[in-house]
């Protein structure tokens, strides 16, 4: 079964050329990276255009393709096939892409927000496999959740159940999904680099150095990455950075292990990258603020497939959009 899958994201977007096997695993064949464009129009257009390309470079005709998967930031309307002005895809507001897409290619398509679609491809392929209440987390450019309950996905009444970002953490705070403090505020690549603006503009205020930022002039180009980077090499700002938000997200995953009871979390890629940095500090507060036994009988991972899952995400919505055909 040939597969085409769409991962768009606030930062960059990939077209996917993948089969399914008979042993009913998902193979990645052939990708084409880029950055996400300015608006809909224009990024929808270049997607478009590469997964031509991937079509052309693997001699395969659009009638061959059993399905396309568009794996997207949401909130959105999946039954619908609707974005809906997710909040690190500026101007995306009601863009029906499963229609622009069918009628585009000739093809069945499904979107389902990224993170439900991670979730899916983390329990079919990945650190969910055989448990029955899964939870995982994006923790990337933006903060949401997938959710699997009693052994299936758990989207909600109107399909955005899992929305975790917009759960406010602080008063005050890093501003993520529209609101200070949240948890997509403290927890998410755009997120703590505002901490770590805040923090090194009061370093270097008082005239002491930060590894990551020489200057207030270079306070814009401070990103997740870089802080990362200096804390690794020991920068005591850095780790500070980290800490902080190590603890807000125990703090909010505090507030999932209570109310749904998972067996397993899940967290996607500052956790598989930055897991040293992360890990003692967010435990040690869920020690603290949840339940004793909910938090016992949960083991918190990185997301098994690495850095491809955002591809085996949207192979997996390509399989599911083969069925509807």
């Amino acid at each position: 079964m040939n597969l085409i899958g769409f991962d768009i994201g606030g930062t960059t977007c990939a077209c996917v050329f993948g089969k399914k096997t008979k042993s009913g695993s998902i193979e990645i064949i052939d990708k084409i990276g880029f950055p996400t464009q300015v608006g809909p129009k224009a990024t929808i257009e270049e997607i478009f255009k590469k997964t031509a390309l991937l079509l052309s470079r693997n001699n395969l005709k659009n009638e061959e393709i059993a399905g396309i998967g568009i794996s997207c930031g949401g909130p959105l309307d999946s039954k619908n096939g609707i974005v809906l002005s997710p909040p690190n895809l500026p101007g995306w507001d009601e863009i029906p892409i499963v229609e622009l897409t069918e009628q585009h290619f000739n093809i069945k398509a499904f979107v389902q927000n990224d993170a439900n679609a991670c979730a899916m491809a983390e329990w079919k392929y990945g650190a969910g496999r055989g448990y029955d209440n899964v939870a995982f987390f994006t923790f990337g450019t933006g903060m949401g959740s997938g959710l699997i309950l009693d052994g299936k996905l758990y989207s909600g009444t109107t399909d955005l159940a899992g929305e975790v970002g917009h759960i406010r953490l602080s008063e005050t705070g890093p501003v993520g999904f529209g609101k200070d403090g949240s948890f997509e505020g403290w927890c998410s690549g755009g997120g703590i680099a505002q901490v770590g603006q805040m923090y090194a503009r009061r370093r270097i205020q008082m005239g002491e150095k930060v590894a990551y930022c020489s200057s207030l002039d270079e306070l814009p180009k401070i990103t997740a990455k870089s802080i990362a980077e200096a804390a690794f090499n020991g920068d005591p700002t850095a780790n500070e950075v980290y800490r902080v938000c190590s603890e807000y997200l125990g703090r909010g995953l505090s507030i999932i292990i209570d109310i749904i009871n998972p067996q397993v979390i899940i967290l996607g890629s500052i956790f598989i990258r930055s897991k040293e940095l992360i890990e003692d500090h967010m435990w040690r507060v869920i020690q603290e603020e949840s339940i004793k036994y909910s938090a016992d009988s949960c083991s918190i991972v990185p997301a098994e497939l690495g850095e491809s899952i955002g591809d085996m995400a949207a192979l997996v919505l390509a399989v599911e959009a083969s069925s509807k055909s």
